[in-house]
């Protein structure tokens, strides 16, 4: 099991706000009419400006899979995540748009990701951005040691389920912190009491996706981007959160 240590969680705070700066300052920006390429150009600019690096850019899943082209992932309406932000990605009135950013500062890393409306937005979509920040909150509040991933899944799930809408079970949170991704997986569904058990001084991404309608993905033509099966519009939210001796603190 990895967990950080005291050295490291000072390095994780540090690019954790980083992360969270940069990210609300993208965030601030997006409006009908600007493209997914300007939105990732600030996102790198600023994250380098701040002393970090991008760990998205040139990320590969395995060896021989194609390299994310971008430093942001750019989600919009029925792309779930692992949005290539293209030029030719412009933001319009009513979408809504996931942004996803990780940081590597002095070699540790931090992830974290925001879902927000572009202009005038139905009620349904913001309550589709509601559920996911719901979810997130609901999976936080399992987060202490003693507790198991599958407790955070399980709060995340029937929180989802209040708002009619569906969690994604193909993709999930994880650890993070010496890499993009580590062990352990936190799925946003579970059973209380099973998988793995939470431990002080564990570092891990937790990232309810909820589609408004059915929970089946699939890939876009691009490779990267994840798509919903039926469709329908997806929203992401996540915060890398450290494990502290009797609850959990956000990095991001």
């Amino acid at each position: 099991m990895i967990t950080k240590d005291p050295n490291e969680i000072k390095i994780l705070r540090q690019g954790g706000k980083i992360l969270a700066t940069v990210l609300n300052m993208v965030a601030s920006k997006v409006k009908p009419g600007v493209s997914a390429a300007e939105l990732d150009e600030l996102a790198e600019t600023e994250i380098i400006k701040m002393g970090g690096k991008p760990s998205f850019k040139n990320y590969r899943s395995q060896v021989g899979d194609p390299a994310f082209p971008a430093s942001l992932c750019v989600s919009r309406n029925n792309e779930v995540v692992h949005g290539v932000p293209g030029k030719d990605k412009i933001l319009q009135d009513g979408d809504i748009v996931g942004l996803d950013l990780g940081v590597i500062y002095q070699g540790l890393y931090t992830d974290s990701a925001i879902t927000v409306p572009v202009g005038n937005v139905s009620e349904k979509k913001l309550k589709l951005i509601e559920a996911a920040e719901r979810s997130l909150e609901a999976g936080l509040s399992e987060v202490k040691p003693g507790k198991f991933t599958g407790d955070i899944g399980f709060a995340i799930e029937s929180t989802t389920k209040k708002y009619n809408f569906q969690v994604v079970r193909e993709l999930v949170g994880h650890g993070v912190g010496k890499a993009v991704h580590e062990e352990p997986e936190v799925p946003c569904f579970g059973k209380k009491g099973t998988g793995t058990k939470l431990v002080q001084g564990m570092v891990l991404a937790i990232e309810p996706m909820v589609n408004e309608n059915g929970w089946k993905i699939n890939f876009a033509p691009d490779n990267w981007t994840i798509v919903t099966e039926d469709g329908g519009w997806s929203a992401h939210r996540e915060h890398t959160i450290l494990v502290t001796e009797d609850g959990f603190e956000i990095l991001t």
